[in-house]
């Protein structure tokens, strides 16, 4: 490193770039985050270019012709027969340059996330061409996303059909994955309307202001040379990939590891494959799972230090902040991630038992982070009732107690701590003693995917609650797929009728899990007569009474539409449920919160005494 200058400044033609990644002499570092760009800044992006606006520039490296160069992949999209060596990687623009290169030249459909959600969908983009030349016509505007099949319907309501050339050219959207080809389209469009004067000149205007911005278009492109040690290519992908998409710290260690000759996406692909095929784990985040190797290994650490002897007061801390992972090894990763994969496996089966199916169960991730770091120190340990039955409480504790609300991640490293030291005969975790719970808690709760929701859920599950209208566990009607959700017992609408008070009858004690059907069975009637239709629809009495007191209900008042003596009574028995689970007694006196009407009633006091 001699030279002066490490980098060469330059522009590259779009088109030259787009050829480059298709034939593979243009790819990707194996570091590199995978392609997440959504609809909005996809066509965001193709309107800045069809203006001749500039895009901000990209960051390649040159590959060196040594046995140092980093570990390679092609842009996503790019289908190549044999495998290519790469002249550059892309440092900084992977986001962008495969977008262009998915909608303007791969011509294949193109898969994006939609917004706000992991879901993939795919896509073909369009462009209005005749209002894409008014003047004051805002260009994004004009372009247009169509499913696969090339048909759809737009905002305002209008069907498009696009899925035969001749569609297109009658509907006047241009495939903007025929921009470098477009004097072929040109020639059918022209043809297809026998050359008609009027179309000529509207085709003629669209090549000018359109279509010869993406022909003439520059990337202004920073060329890394190839003498740059890995180290500082790192250290500079570090320090320009800081907008857009979030870099995190798994994008941040993937390129520490491959400077290592470590790939770490790819060994977390594999193991995400393994741990995804678990529907409570098909949520879990590459950064979680590098958390629960940082918390096992900095554990051990600590461990090592304690049996050699060190000062406690200089004991190594135990955590999994982010400067805490940014430090992991790729010989610490190497040597617990396997045992790590075991115990969010071993967190899985856990979970299971305690009724938690599905990965939106989970209130709080990083309380997933510490059970599986927990899993992994005990091992085979783990595999007893009583060391069960502990992590139960510490575990509900957590989450009614909403102990990881704040400090996430320094709790994650307190509790594998404690935990185990709990476990061999010390005393009880933190999360355990601080843990309250109080009815104003229950009674306040309206998020219906909330810590308190999703605990209280699950342990009506664990209850083997059954549904109003089958009489089916509600955990047999899960596994089947049916829809569950969490539904009012008194209907909302009844409620408005009767003019409750609002932050009653919306609060958790009002709700329960029920199949949709049921719900729609429910509608916006008074319990006293859904109730009597499903004891006409065969029902009986008797049975309809257990399976109301499986949701923690009373039978008799939810028949009588009794809402002040129903919020009470049940209130008291998932309060006693939830102190169960806490393995504490939560106290609570149902008689002070009774109106007067109640407080005046002898027979109301014996019942709720009873």
């Amino acid at each position: 490193m001699n030279c002066i200058s490490t980098f060469d400044i330059t522009k590259y033609p779009l088109l030259d770039i787009l050829k480059d990644i298709k034939t593979g002499w243009i790819q990707l570092p194996d570091f590199q985050r995978d392609w997440v760009w959504d609809d909005s800044r996809i066509r965001r992006l193709i309107s800045c270019i069809s203006l001749g606006y500039p895009i901000g520039s990209v960051m390649l490296l040159q590959q060196p012709n040594t046995e140092t160069h980093f570990k390679s992949r092609p842009v996503e999209g790019v289908m190549l027969t044999e495998p290519q060596t790469p002249h550059r990687l892309i440092l900084d623009g992977q986001q962008r340059l495969t977008t262009l290169f998915q909608v303007l030249f791969s011509n294949q459909v193109v898969r994006i996330q939609e917004s706000n959600n992991t879901k993939l969908v795919e896509k073909w983009y369009y462009i209005d061409i005749g209002k894409s030349l008014e003047p004051h016509r805002e260009r994004r505007s004009t372009i247009i996303a169509l499913p696969d099949s090339k048909k759809g319907r737009l905002s305002t309501g209008e069907m498009i059909d696009c899925s035969t050339p001749e569609n297109e050219y009658k509907t006047g959207y241009f495939p903007l994955s025929q921009i470098f080809s477009f004097s072929e389209w040109r020639n059918e469009y022209s043809r297809f309307w026998q050359y008609n004067s009027q179309r000529l000149n509207l085709i003629d205007a669209f090549e000018a202001q359109v279509i010869k911005k993406f022909e003439h278009y520059h990337i202004s492109t920073t060329v890394l040379r190839d003498f740059l040690p890995k180290e500082a290519v790192c250290q500079v992908f570090e320090e320009t990939n800081t907008s857009g998409c979030e870099l995190n710290y798994f994008d941040l260690m993937s390129s520490s590891y491959c400077a290592n000759g470590y790939s770490l996406r790819e060994d977390w692909n594999l193991k995400a494959s393994r741990l995804k095929s678990f529907n409570i784990l098909r949520l879990l985040r590459n950064t979680d799972f590098l958390q629960a190797v940082t918390l096992v290994a900095t554990y051990h650490r600590r461990q090592n230090a304690i049996l050699h002897g060190k000062n406690p007061d200089k004991l190594p801390g135990v955590g999994c902040r982010r400067v805490d992972v940014l430090r992991l090894c790729p010989e610490d990763y190497q040597s617990w991630s396997e045992a790590v994969t075991k115990g969010f496996e071993e967190s899985a089966r856990f979970l299971h038992s305690h009724k938690f199916f599905d990965g939106r169960d989970i209130a709080y991730p990083i309380q997933l982070v510490a059970l599986a770091s927990i899993f992994t120190v005990l091992g085979q340990n783990s595999r007893s009732e009583r060391v069960r039955s502990c992590l139960s409480r510490w575990f509900w504790c957590g989450l009614f107690g909403e102990i990881y609300t704040s400090r996430h991640e320094n709790q994650a490293g307190k509790d594998i701590i404690e935990v185990m030291e709990w476990l061999s005969g010390g005393c009880i975790p933190s999360t355990i003693s601080d843990a309250t719970f109080s009815k104003e808690r229950l009674w306040r709760a309206r998020k219906r995917y909330g810590a308190i929701h999703q605990g209280l859920a699950a342990l009506l599950r664990t209850q083997g609650s059954l549904d109003f209208r089958t009489g089916e566990e509600i955990n047999d009607v899960i596994y089947f797929e049916e829809q569950i959700d969490s539904h009012h017992i008194f209907p909302v609408l009844w409620s408005r009728q009767q003019r409750l008070d609002p932050q009653k009858y919306n609060c958790l004690v009002n709700r329960t899990p029920l199949s949709a059907k049921t719900n729609q069975k429910i509608g916006g009637k008074a319990p006293s007569i859904y109730l009597r239709e499903l004891e006409e629809s065969g029902i009986p009495p008797g049975r309809l009474d257990e399976i109301l007191r499986s949701h923690a209900i009373d039978p008799y008042l939810l028949r009588r539409d009794d809402f002040e003596g129903f919020l009470i009574t049940r209130t008291q028995v998932l309060m006693e449920l939830i102190g169960n689970a806490m393995g504490c007694r939560l106290e609570y006196d149902p008689l002070e919160h009774l109106p007067k009407a109640y407080k005046n009633s002898r027979r109301h006091l014996i019942r709720m005494a009873n």
